[in-house]
């Protein structure tokens, strides 16, 4: 199921946007049998978890597999310092204070850590993310911190009935990111946009995203 799960969404998604499974709750094998279907981004949204799977994947087979490990869920900022040790991208930077943490546990081991900023586009209370009225003054923080990389942004959207609802959050962190190229502190076409999963990829897609994050699209059809 999982290998024809992702053929399916080979034929869906362009080649320019980058699918990031979701292995939350997910079994060693189960992993596995993505990686053999051919994707190398793996995401997970706790760092412990995520060290027990990367210590298991590396008994099997695909031990030797060049996989990207995403941590996608929130950061606490105590678990920064297994964060930088286990994730080559960490999407849910969501305050500047975060960000000071993992800049501070990346230059402990020589490491320049990329990252995604959070944006709560919707304005929930119940999301993490900075207000898009305070990203630009944290994004030219964040930027002079010596060991982490700003690799673009990140949302998540309302639960919501219809992916169109979700248009508008998806709309708004692609305009974010182009007021930040417009101050021209970064070179155009260098930063990403994480949004869309499985419930609303598509419309994200459309948007713009060349990052989705995907969990039941692949293990459940």
């Amino acid at each position: 199921m999982i290998s024809e799960n992702i053929r399916k969404l080979r034929k869906e998604v362009p080649d320019t946007v980058a699918i990031v499974c979701v292995t939350k709750g997910r079994t060693i094998d189960q992993i596995v049998e993505v990686i053999a279907a051919g994707i190398r981004d793996i995401g997970e949204n706790k760092a412990q978890e995520a060290l027990t799977k990367y210590r298991g994947i590396q008994h099997t087979a695909y031990g030797t597999q060049p996989i990207r490990w995403h941590m996608v869920g929130h950061l606490q900022t105590n678990k920064a310092k297994d964060a930088v040790r286990i994730f080559d991208l960490i999407h849910s930077v969501d305050s500047l204070h975060l960000a000071e943490e993992i800049d501070r546990q990346a230059a402990k081991i020589n490491k320049v850590q990329d990252i995604l900023i959070q944006v709560n586009t919707s304005g929930e209370e119940s999301k993490f993310g900075l207000r898009p009225e305070s990203l630009i003054e944290a994004f030219l923080i964040i930027k002079a911190l010596k060991n982490v990389s700003i690799k673009g942004l990140m949302t998540i959207a309302p639960l919501v009935d219809n992916p169109e609802k979700a248009r508008l959050y998806f709309r708004r962190l692609k305009e974010l990111r182009d007021k930040i190229y417009e101050l021209r502190v970064t070179s155009y076409g260098s930063l990403a946009l994480s949004m869309g999963m499985t419930d609303d990829y598509k419309t994200a897609i459309e948007e713009g995203a060349n990052m989705i994050r995907l969990g039941r699209a692949i293990f459940e059809g």
